[in-house]
């Protein structure tokens, strides 16, 4: 009798270690299940650290949960929860992809562009506009032209009344805009979604 306490114990703190690493990456409120987190980090070749992150599925930019963005992946997983406007405890009235931008953010794009608060959307490829509205600009290529880095991956072709190419030979992403605020996102040559 006395073997099955210190074997049933250590089935149970080895189940709670199970619940816990499943949980204690939460993306946009809703903690990641073991299999999600397993698989994103076979694919991104990195582990992930605990903690509490929000994800815009529209740009694939992430960063901690209250803070600006940190870095991109690939758009379109399907993590955690809808994205909220207080994912990031922002204030600065500019709000992009339904998130309100952080003042850091704010900060990092004013070194490209003059920002204008407002609603906006932002594709992976940083080709974005107005909230349902036509795209009217290009991140990529206005930071990369304003902070002397280096020349972007991102091309784009210009027909005019809103109609255009982008595709970032880099990432694999694009974009075509029809004019009127109705285009279509490309990854690897396959429909992923439209603006609005």
């Amino acid at each position: 009798m006395t073997a099955i306490r210190p074997l049933a114990a250590a089935a149970a703190l080895l189940l709670a270690s199970a619940l816990s690493f499943a949980e204690d990456v939460v993306v946009n409120a809703v903690p990641l299940d073991a299999a999600t987190r397993s698989a994103l980090e076979r694919a991104y070749g990195v582990p992930l650290v605990p903690g509490r992150y929000w994800y815009d599925t529209v740009s694939g930019v992430w960063g901690r949960e209250g803070g600006p963005a940190a870095r991109q992946i690939h758009p379109g997983l399907r993590l955690g929860g809808p994205l909220r406007r207080d994912a990031s405890r922002g204030r600065s009235g500019v709000v992009v992809n339904g998130r309100e931008l952080h003042a850091l953010d704010v900060a990092a794009l004013q070194r490209c562009t003059a920002v204008i608060p407002g609603r906006y959307w932002v594709l992976a490829n940083g080709v974005g506009g107005p909230e349902n509205g036509p795209a009217q600009f290009n991140l990529a290529v206005l930071c990369g032209r304003s902070s002397g880095g280096a020349a972007s991956n991102t091309r784009c072709d210009h027909y005019g009344g809103g109609q255009f190419n982008c595709s970032n030979s880099r990432t694999g992403i694009g974009m075509i805009g029809e004019g009127g605020g109705k285009g279509a996102v490309f990854v690897d040559g396959k429909v992923l979604m439209t603006p609005n």
